[in-house]
């Protein structure tokens, strides 16, 4: 960490939040998260209320008769395809894509987690 973060003090200003609204997803990564390096898909999404693209990398969806709120985990089954049921097979559904980047230039709708972060809303 740079030597002038460390001399940083506390601001006065509030973080904005923006709310859910429909986004277009403009691209699609692959990130490696964590220790373990799991693959988790990051979506660069065109909000109508931010100048810049913000990432979205969860989805909240049914799963066993209740919504749950999940990260777009790469989760592949023994033919090495997104494993069926998982958040990213269900958004993908959702937004009628075949492959993951089959998803860009798609728009979905987003809600806000338990967090108060935006997730898709795949439902």
């Amino acid at each position: 960490m740079e030597t002038n973060e460390m001399n940083l003090g506390i601001g006065d200003k509030e973080s904005t939040t923006i709310s859910p609204a429909m986004v277009e997803i403009l691209d699609v990564r692959i990130d490696e998260v964590g220790e373990k390096k799991n693959h988790k898909v990051v979506c660069s999404c065109k909000h109508p209320s931010k100048d810049e693209p913000i990432n979205i990398s969860g989805s909240k969806y049914p799963n066993k008769d209740k919504l749950v709120v999940s990260g777009l985990w790469l989760n592949k089954d023994e033919d090495g395809k997104v494993r069926k049921g998982s958040a990213l097979a269900v958004l993908m559904n959702h937004l009628r894509s075949s492959t993951i980047a089959d998803m860009r230039g798609r728009n979905c709708d987003t809600i806000t987690d338990e967090n108060g972060y935006l997730v898709f809303k795949s439902y």
